[in-house]
């Protein structure tokens, strides 16, 4: 049964989204005070997980001054679509593919860009778009060979199997790879402390003997992520995918990871960031008993971090056969895709989840429109405490998926301590890949 008195509490706060004065009203509400507002997903590849999310992130910007797009995605990659964004350099379905995620390389993904680019180009403060995961490091590689001058190739060689290593097929990375990109890192903080930004980096930078303070500050601020980047991508590569210790896996130290370049974004004055992942990463809990990267921000920036789950009733979404998955996994390799290698996907269907045990039943009750519910304050009766401290279920869906598995996978989950508000939609339809 789901008219009960945790329905009825789901109901009474349910703001349905096509209802733009009480939804603005209760999101303001609601974020209050967020400095980092996570914005998840329940599959990669479902259209309306795009669009919700837009929709979201307008409000955050243009009525809650956020002024950083940051998203699950290339570090190093996410740099040709910030220029784009903010200049308007470069083709926005180039910078979308050159992103190296299928998920992301989708009309709806493309929308997103081309809004930010216009809304950047009347904007007092143009909002910065910025990936926070260190896969696909060879932007940052090539960034580095630029500005290193003599010490590149000493630097750099060692590391440049970081750009060709897949992860899934290939064994993990030898030590070797790991002293390097420390070294690394070494080389450009030594030369920040010693010089100071101020004094850029090799001659030539930029194609000129001497580069204007500006530039050179901002070259050396590029040299510091990208090597920052790298030293990342070079210690996943070198972890298992499994190991007796969860927070040793590769999954666990990617998730800090990306909690830590979020974080660092909260360093600019006034920077107040809204991040888009898979909620698998923007909930607060732990995933086979490593923390998620929304663990680490609920713990380093308390309640100024919210964490909003986005769940959907029935329909479709893309990801990859797990058979496809068991015959070449290359999809989840470092460096952009060759053309040899574009991913295969189908679509998936699913029907209503039809079980009291699983949220999305409860929330599909409460409300016929889609929606969204804050879970944070408010009166609790006993009933709802209990629902939102116990184990629940959600569906959740990453790159990969089962055939014959998809319609019965569900995740468990602990409501009120994973997330701060839930967003609902009825049906969900596949994402649109670009051609």
């Amino acid at each position: 049964m789901t008219d009960d008195e945790i329905t009825r509490w789901l109901a009474g706060r349910a703001v349905p989204l096509d209802e733009p004065a009480p939804f603005r009203a209760t999101l303001k509400a609601a974020l209050e005070g967020v400095r980092l507002a996570g914005l998840g997903e329940a599959t990669h590849g479902s259209a309306e997980f795009f669009s919700l999310r837009r929709r979201l992130t307008e409000l955050l910007v243009r009525e809650l001054g956020f002024t950083i797009f940051a998203i699950e995605a290339s570090a190093a990659a996410a740099r040709a679509v910030d220029d784009h964004v903010r200049t308007g350099r470069g083709d926005a379905r180039q910078v979308v593919a050159g992103l190296g995620f299928w998920t992301l390389d989708t009309a709806e993904m493309l929308a997103v860009v081309e809004w930010l680019r216009e809304h950047n180009r009347t904007a007092e403060r143009p909002v910065r778009f910025v990936g926070v995961d260190p896969q696909h490091p060879g932007a940052a590689l090539r960034s580095l060979r630029e500005h290193l001058g003599g010490a590149a190739e000493e630097l750099l060689g060692p590391l440049d199997v970081l750009a060709r290593s897949r992860w899934g097929r290939d064994e993990p990375l030898g030590p070797e790879v790991e002293a390097a990109a420390r070294r690394l890192a070494d080389h450009v903080a030594e030369h920040v402390a010693d010089h100071g930004p101020e004094h850029g980096l090799e001659p030539g930078l930029h194609g000129t003997d001497q580069a204007s303070g500006a530039e050179a500050r901002e070259a050396a601020r590029v040299v510091r992520e990208a090597a920052r980047v790298v030293r990342q991508a070079a210690d996943l590569s070198c972890r298992p995918f499994t190991h007796t210790d969860p927070e040793l896996t590769l999954g666990a130290a990617r998730d800090r990871y990306m909690a830590e370049n979020a974080s660092l974004l909260l360093a600019e004055p006034g920077a107040k960031v809204v991040l888009w992942a898979h909620n698998g990463h923007i909930g607060k809990g732990r995933i086979g008993g490593a923390a998620t990267m929304g663990h680490h921000l609920a713990g380093a920036h308390g309640p100024a971090y919210y964490a909003l789950g986005a769940l959907f009733g029935s329909g479709e979404f893309r990801a990859v056969p797990k058979s496809r998955l068991r015959r070449r996994p290359w999809f989840l390799r470092f460096g952009a895709p060759s053309p040899e290698d574009r991913v295969t996907t189908r679509t998936f269907r699913v029907p209503p989840a039809g079980t009291p045990l699983a949220v999305e039943t409860r929330l599909a009750a409460a409300c016929a429109a889609d929606h969204v519910v804050d879970l944070r304050g408010g009166e609790r009766p006993a009933a709802v405490a209990e629902w939102l401290a116990g184990t629940a279920h959600v569906r959740s869906f990453g790159a990969v998926a089962g055939r014959l598995t998809a319609s019965l996978a569900f995740k468990p989950v602990v409501p009120g301590e994973e997330f701060d508000g839930l967003a609902f939609v009825h049906t969900a339809t596949a994402s649109t890949p670009l051609p």
